[in-house]
């Protein structure tokens, strides 16, 4: 079984490229945006004519919150075109597609955690283009799973956590807001998560499966200034941490206020067990 994934070099690419030693049966094919630019439709059919995939992981994204404000053809050509395109190029050659979006589809006014039929209503143009891109693949083709995700970190690619370090090592006092409540996500959770969805397809991929979206994050809830503080707290690092509002920290694209997804619709159908963030920060 061959598995081709995008944005081989990104974060979420790096972290499934840490686990493939867990999946033996499965023969995977990493492409960097060099090497496959999904916002070329021509680029993405000579790819796929070549290694025939059953199955693409589409870690590609652009997923700069503020620049995509002043960037928004660069964040549509990725996040819509690009989606569109691979959609395309998967129905032509029955590839079932994993895409991976975002919390950032919703509002952040609920008060209770965001379940897959929430209504979305994004705030700025990152979540514009993922919520466009999502619209995309499912007007285009059918075999697809679109796993919405948050606050995203691991051991590789530019990140919270890794910034938070990086400025510890800086500075001897931190501001970090508190009243924005999400769930930190280890990258490498997500990547298994998108392997097991994969493997209880195989090897019987005409069967009739529960496509569609599905939410997937770390158990838990927190704000960033509490995500900073247990980042510091497990690292040993003794700084000066004050809890802000959003409004002292003024952003160009506005953070939704509460994120939290609900995950029971993919702990139900593909009966996998998901850790607290706390646990998988450690790690």
């Amino acid at each position: 079984m061959v598995v081709l994934v995008t944005g081989a070099n990104g974060q979420l690419g790096q972290a499934i490229r840490s686990v493939v030693g867990n999946y033996p049966s499965i023969d995977f094919v990493f492409c960097s945006s060099s090497e496959l630019n999904i916002t070329d439709s021509s680029n993405c059919e000579s790819v796929f004519e070549k290694y025939k995939p059953q199955f693409c992981i589409n870690a590609a994204a652009y997923t700069a919150v503020d620049k995509a404000e002043t960037e928004s053809e660069k964040a549509y050509a990725i996040n819509v075109t690009g989606a569109q395109n691979l959609a395309s190029v998967c129905k032509a050659h029955n590839t079932v597609l994993l895409h991976v979006s975002t919390d950032f589809v919703f509002d952040g006014i609920a008060n209770q955690p965001y379940s897959e039929g929430a209504v979305p209503n994004p705030t700025g143009v990152y979540g514009i283009t993922k919520l466009q891109g999502e619209q995309a693949i499912q007007n285009t083709w059918e075999k697809h799973f679109i796993i919405r995700t948050s606050w995203v970190y691991s051991q590789f690619a530019n990140n919270f956590m890794k910034t938070m370090l990086r400025l510890a090592s800086e500075r001897d006092s931190l501001s970090v807001v508190s009243d924005q409540i999400g769930t930190p996500t280890n990258a490498v959770d997500l990547a298994e998560c998108l392997l097991t969805i994969i493997s209880t397809q195989h090897p019987i991929p005409n069967t009739q499966y529960r496509y569609g979206i599905y939410n997937f994050s770390n158990e838990g809830q927190c704000s960033w200034y509490d995500f900073a503080k247990e980042i510091f707290k497990v690292n040993n690092i003794s700084i000066n941490l004050q809890a802000i509002p959003t409004t002292s920290y003024p952003t160009p694209a506005k953070r939704p206020a509460y994120s939290v997804l609900d995950k029971s619709k993919i702990k139900k159908v593909f009966g996998i067990t998901i850790s607290n963030w706390q646990e998988q920060l450690k790690k």
